[in-house]
């Protein structure tokens, strides 16, 4: 089982960071479009509307290995006061919350992805450019979110104590 937990984790790793390199897309296009405006008076039709589309992945794909190295905000108000069994049964709720919600935002968002596939939808700008694609992003990330939040509560209750929430 923690074999299984480490190769999901070590997925959203490697997801993580292509996510990472996407911002070395988005600067230069922004750059361009700063440069082409403000130095030409030609602005782009397509600069502002592409960093958008890249920011979508950027967000999503990051999200999963984020829960992983615990670097979303959290209100841990009363979880940090805890120790032992309580602070594992308070994890476990949690990672069962976000189990739940991500669960639940994969299976509802990818019906509504197939259907922009199929009918092969755009971003309706003057660009125009396809963004069905974008679309399969959602329910993926979402799926591989649920996947961390699993391999997170085994973490929690199979491993021992100093290795929970090391970067693995």
């Amino acid at each position: 089982m923690t074999q299984i937990c480490s190769l999901i984790t070590a997925i959203n790793r490697v997801l993580f960071i292509a996510a990472a390199a996407l911002i070395f897309a988005v600067v230069p296009m922004l750059l361009f479009e700063v440069v082409a405006r403000y130095a030409f008076n030609a602005p782009t039709v397509w600069a502002m509307e592409a960093s958008t589309l890249v920011f979508g992945p950027h967000f999503l794909l990051a999200g999963p290995y984020l829960l992983h190295l615990k670097g979303h905000v959290a209100v841990d108000i009363f979880s940090e006061k805890l120790h032992g069994g309580p602070k594992v049964a308070a994890e476990v709720f949690s990672y069962l919350v976000i189990a739940i919600f991500a669960g639940v935002f994969a299976v509802v968002s990818w019906p509504l992805a197939v259907n922009s596939y199929g009918m092969g939808e755009t971003s309706f700008s003057a660009w125009n450019p396809p963004v069905w694609w974008l679309k399969f992003v959602v329910p993926f990330s979402f799926a591989m979110l649920f996947a961390q939040a699993f391999a997170e509560t085994v973490r929690v209750l199979f491993l021992p104590a100093p290795e929970i929430g090391a970067d693995a």
